[in-house]
């Protein structure tokens, strides 16, 4: 039987298994093995900003919108909707492996939102990196 997610140590267990798959992924993983250097370091934020999402914790603290747009900006603009498919699929198939239950469902929900959100963020910033570009 599939266990609730309850507190941070199943939040954890959760961004711990869904990253190994991430950064197995042929096509999405490179992104982030190129980017993060310190993965304990970078889980235990994600655990932050996962626990305060579904707990309403203040432990987490940065700008996922910002990090974003750097990311983007590295790989020169290359990340399309797809990539954030490759990882809202692995984030959906790690919780229903792992876990059941309603907070299952609203980190499902939430999980896409921030995605389309991200997504957006990082479509609108090139647009004025381009702006920007022509204006010089």
């Amino acid at each position: 039987m599939k266990k609730q997610i309850e507190n941070r140590a199943d939040v954890s267990f959760l961004v711990h298994q869904f990253y190994a798959k991430i950064r197995a992924d042929e096509e999405i993983g490179s992104y982030f093995n190129t980017i993060i250097q310190d993965w304990d370091a970078h889980l235990e934020k994600l655990t932050d900003f996962w626990e305060t999402n579904l707990f309403s914790v203040k432990k987490y603290k940065g700008n996922p919108h910002e990090v974003h747009n750097e990311v983007d900006a590295r790989f020169d603009g290359k990340i399309t909707s797809n990539e954030f498919g490759i990882w809202l699929n692995y984030w959906f198939q790690t919780l229903e492996e792992h876990f059941e239950g309603e907070n299952v469902e609203t980190l499902k929900r939430r999980a896409r939102k921030m995605g389309t959100f991200l997504f957006v963020s990082m479509f609108e910033h090139r647009k004025k990196m381009v702006e920007n570009f022509s204006k010089q």
